[in-house]
Parts: C-alpha cells; structure tokens; sequence
C-alpha cells in the first residue's frame, strides 16, 4: 500500500484505503482523512513520525495514526504503509465461560493488548494458560497441547512463530517467563488468535453445546405429544374434506 502526502497537504492511499476497527464504535470501517499535516511544514522539519487525524466513516469519531516517514521529497513525502494505532478496539471475548480465575487473567490479557502492550499481554496469556493447567490438572494440560498443534496445523504456522507461542504458553514451570520471545505486534496478534481458539475449544465450545442440548431436551416434544398434534392434524384434515 502506497501512502503520501502531496503539496497540496493532501493524503492519497493507493489501493482501497485505510480501514480498521474503530476504537469508540468497534466496527471494522474505511476512515477518511480529516487533519494532515503541512507539506511545507513537514519538509522544513522532516519528522522521522507523522500523525494524521482520521474520521472513522461509520460512527464520526476522530482516530489518530501515526506513520514512519519513509522519504521527503520535492513532490510527495512518503509514508510506510504500516501505522501505529494511538487508540485501539477492545478486544471482546465471551469470558463468563472460563473458569473464575482463568476469566480474571484473561481480560486482564485482553486490556493489555488492546493497549498495544504486547509483552504485558504475553506474560498475562502465560498466566491463565498457568492458571488452566492448575484447573485441568495434567491431563487437561495435554489437551490443550494437543489443541494447539491443531492450530498449528489449520493456521500452518511456521516453526519459529510456533516455537514462540508454545514458550509463552508451555514453558518450564520452574521459570515464570522463560527465554523471553520478541513480541512484536504481529507475533502478539498471532498469540491472541491461538488464545482465542484454545479457550473456545476447550471451555466455550463445551459450555454453549451442554446449553444448546438442555434446551432441546425441554423444547422438544415427546413421544406422546407428537402422537396427539398429529392426530389433531390428521383431524383436521379429513374435516376439511
């Protein structure tokens, strides 16, 4: 994606523009430039970042990004096509599933991420992973490995980002945060795909299953009710005759 400001203080996006999920409405919408900085003014000064006030097209709110300059010159002043997001979307997630202790640290998780703290979220995702292998005990500790080399399989993760998510989340117990990798946003964004994926399987999933089964056990008819409606039906019919 090719992103530059002209002379004109204007902002051109090649391709189909900037979208993202608002931080204030959480949709996932196009924004449109409200506030770019002077062309003249940037030149003078040649600010290795640059800030641009957005107005997000679905709810009208402001949205601030900002951007690494990549190249100043006479007629367009490049930006790279991969922004920081000043304020980012809460993450959402149907935590009244987990268990107490693992809901607790796992929303705690999700407020680090959405802050763009990416090794408070690593360190918080390997907590309640702690937390759910006190709670599954040993066997429940496999489980959940096991799941995860099934993501690995489905997300064809390469090895070293899967070697880096099975350290956060499977480490020794002995080292709370042991051979600590690199979370960059990418790597975080993966890891809180997988959490997402290992919770549901393991807790959501279930839970919304056994829901969905009670219900059907109190909805449906039984045997004799449905012999009646069908009689009354069959009733009917011949009385239409």
């Amino acid at each position: 994606m090719t992103i530059y400001i002209t002379p004109q203080d204007e902002l051109r996006v090649d391709y189909q523009g900037i979208a993202l999920s608002c931080p204030h409405c959480q949709t996932l919408t196009h924004l449109t430039a409200v506030a770019v900085p002077k062309f003249e003014e940037l030149s003078r000064r040649k600010p290795k970042n640059i800030g641009i006030v957005f107005r997000c097209d679905a709810c009208g709110d402001p949205v601030f990004l900002k951007f690494a300059a990549k190249a100043y010159t006479p007629l367009r002043i490049e930006l790279a096509g991969n922004y920081i997001e000043i304020e980012r979307a809460r993450e959402n997630f149907p935590l009244t599933y987990l268990p107490e202790e693992a809901e607790g640290l796992f929303k705690e998780a999700l407020g680090c991420y959405s802050a763009g703290c990416f090794s408070a979220f690593g360190s918080m995702s390997r907590r309640t992973a702690r937390s759910l292998f006190h709670e599954l005990g040993e066997s429940g500790k496999l489980q959940l490995f096991d799941t995860l080399q099934d993501i690995r399989a489905l997300a064809e993760l390469d090895d070293d980002t899967f070697g880096a998510i099975r350290t956060v989340l499977f480490g020794d117990d002995s080292d709370p945060w042991p051979n600590q990798p690199n979370l960059n946003a990418e790597l975080a964004g993966i890891l809180l795909e997988v959490m997402r994926d290992l919770l549901y399987q393991t807790f959501v999933r279930k839970a919304r299953l056994l829901q969905a089964m009670t219900f059907r056990k109190y909805v449906t008819p039984s045997k004799a009710d449905a012999g009646s409606a069908a009689q009354r039906l069959a009733d009917s019919l011949r009385g239409s005759e």
